[in-house]
């Protein structure tokens, strides 16, 4: 299959996934995405709402091969993601979660892990500033950070290899208010400092009205323009 996409930074194409369910007691394969297309172009920010179980968070999963699609084909730069090396690709492609989980050690210790992991050669004290990390936490017990001091730790360790995307599956759904709209105003400052494309999963409709960018809305496993 040959197509020509040389401008958009990501390009899914005709994709489908099935996944198997539970109903009364029985496995049953359900479709929850179907003929799918989505194009991104290199700095957009892209919101994704939907109802439970829509397959928001198999969506992005797809993305950086998480999840393998049933059919279709996921493009990043104009070159399948097929073609590269998983890890290879996740260097590119970062994730966020919903719930975030930090390593044993202190925090220096955790963002240390990323760098390793990834091959990087970021300094930890500015990836710490950048994900808004107090210098004075750096020797600090991770398993002791609130929870949202402990997603800044899971998004400096997303950007240990300088992402080229951001995958946030819902990541200030377990947070209270004004912890999670500082954590959107610090995504929002990297996406912009960095010209970096962040594919944000939310349920909140008043998130999406925060934080702006293309909004998308799965619905009968399409994605359609999101009205409100």
């Amino acid at each position: 299959m040959l197509l020509v996409m040389n401008h958009f930074h990501l390009e899914m194409k005709d994709v489908s996934k099935s996944v198997f369910r539970t109903i009364n007691g029985t496995k049953v394969k359900t479709s929850i995405l179907s003929g799918l297309d989505l194009r991104i172009k290199t700095g957009e920010l892209i919101t994704i709402m939907g109802a439970s179980g829509s397959g928001k968070t198999t969506l992005i999963r797809l993305i950086n091969r998480l999840s393998e699609l049933d059919s279709g084909i996921i493009m990043l730069n104009g070159n399948d993601i097929k073609n590269l090396v998983p890890m290879e690709l996740r260097r590119k492609i970062g994730m966020v979660f919903q719930v975030p989980v930090v390593f044993k050690g202190s925090v220096r210790n955790n963002l240390a892990f990323g760098i390793k992991l990834w091959g990087g050669n970021t300094v930890i004290e500015t990836l710490s500033r950048d994900a808004g990390i107090p210098e004075n936490l750096l020797d600090a017990d991770a398993g002791q950070l609130s929870i949202g001091e402990k997603q800044r730790v899971c998004i400096a360790r997303a950007l240990a290899n300088q992402p080229e995307i951001l995958l946030l599956d819902e990541p200030t759904s377990s947070l209270d208010a004004l912890s999670a709209q500082k954590i959107e105003k610090l995504l929002l400052g990297l996406q912009k400092e960095r010209d970096l494309t962040i594919i944000w999963v939310t349920h909140e409709k008043e998130q999406v009205e925060r934080i702006g960018g293309r909004r998308l809305v799965l619905r009968g496993e399409r994605l359609e323009d999101f009205h409100a």
